[in-house]
């Protein structure tokens, strides 16, 4: 292929191409459906592992029931498994189905799922305490903080504005609710087949974790993860057997000794080239003991379950954002429980004055109003004042 065929191949893969806007916004209503689902799932004595497996069986119901009846076929599914992280657990949570663990009153819960059409990724987080009328206290104070953080990084990742803006704001807002970001976490650029693409934003710069620098582009795609914790923001692995999430490593090849770690990469290989997966997928017996030498010789990349101390809780929010010529459009969320929280940023001029920027492009000659199409519909306008009385102060 000669480099202008490059060059056009690329070019219909991102947001300037109708059909690939299409994709992402109908993986998102399906990933957007699937949260709501697994969040009316979530009450006091349920299994958690159910509800990982509903989440991830609605959204391989949901993309199985579109682009049916196309020549080529599309591949399409889960982008990433269903987690549900309970409390000072931050992330990555999905366990086997011998597990017995169950939600209680009161539980803070990190919703975590992706959804795929064509390889075009959406993803979402979301937080939610098993309770009946508003979060209050520290819970609220670290859920307002997550949501505070996510709404300014709305409006900060947009085209001209650079990764290392939105690092240190979202950290300026943690520290108005007396919460920290959790260190660790990378919100990466989306691309086709691509959930951890190589152009990041930092939650927080420090010496250990290093970043390029980079700026934001008309026509990218971002997975914006916001990770909140009333704890230090310094969360540890406690058990290697806790992990279940992997994704092949593409550039990794090794001839493995064992039958069983061969008949389970072979597995890996044929059910999950790319996106990450569930141990829960693969045969059990044998996957234990087959990822354990395919994780030696670096096969593939585990998404360990990580935790802040007991007694901390952590919030989640993540959504996928598209670039688009128009503006920002910020395409996976979900309503939050009315929060009070004990802080406020009404005297914070700087938060306000970021919580206040659209995210339209404004374009010269007053460009038409269209007609919202789905998937707008969590668009932000400049935030009203009291912002998320979700966070009634």
């Amino acid at each position: 292929m000669s480099s202008d065929d490059d060059v056009r191949e690329e070019k219909e893969l991102d947001l300037s191409s109708s059909d690939v806007v299409t994709k992402y916004k109908d993986a998102a209503e399906i990933v957007n459906n699937a949260l709501k689902l697994v969040v009316s799932l979530c009450k006091p004595k349920a299994k958690i592992v159910d509800i990982c497996e509903k989440g991830d069986s609605f959204i391989r119901e949901q993309t199985g029931n579109i682009y049916k009846n196309v020549k080529k076929k599309i591949e399409r599914g889960v982008a990433f498994p269903t987690c549900l992280s309970v409390n000072n657990t931050v992330c990555h949570f999905s366990p086997l189905a011998t597990d017995e663990a169950v939600l209680e009153e009161n539980d803070m819960i990190k919703i975590d799922m992706g959804c795929h059409i064509d390889g075009f990724i959406a993803v979402v987080a979301h937080t939610h305490v098993i309770k009946d009328g508003p979060v209050t206290g520290r819970a609220a104070d670290v859920l307002a903080a997550a949501n505070t953080a996510a709404e300014v990084a709305l409006r900060l990742v947009r085209p001209g504005k650079k990764n290392k803006d939105v690092t240190e704001a979202i950290q300026k807002v943690a520290a108005a609710y007396d919460c920290k970001i959790v260190e660790g976490v990378l919100s990466h650029q989306l691309k086709q087949f691509v959930i951890d693409g190589n152009k990041v934003v930092l939650s927080v710069s420090n010496s250990d974790t290093k970043v390029d620098d980079a700026e934001f582009e008309e026509n990218e795609i971002y997975a914006i993860d916001i990770v909140t914790s009333t704890g230090e923001g310094k969360p540890k692995l406690l058990d290697e057997k806790q992990t279940t999430i992997y994704k092949r490593a593409v550039d990794k090849n090794y001839h493995l000794k064992m039958k069983a770690s061969r008949f389970i990469f072979s597995e890996i290989s044929q059910k999950f080239p790319i996106m990450p997966f569930t141990a829960r997928a693969l045969e059990e017996k044998r996957a234990r003991l087959g990822l354990v030498e395919c994780m030696n010789h670096e096969l593939l990349q585990p998404y360990p379950v990580l935790h802040e101390k007991p007694g901390d809780l952590v919030a989640h929010l993540k959504f996928t954002v598209l670039l688009m010529p128009s503006g920002s459009q910020r395409v996976t969320s979900h309503p939050l429980q009315e929060l009070q929280s004990t802080k406020s940023i009404e005297d914070d001029a700087e938060i306000k004055a970021w919580l206040a920027l659209g995210t339209k492009t404004k374009k010269k000659g007053g460009g038409k109003k269209k007609k919202g199409k789905k998937g707008d519909a969590a668009e932000a306008e400049p935030m009203e004042e009291g912002l998320n009385d979700a966070s009634k102060e």
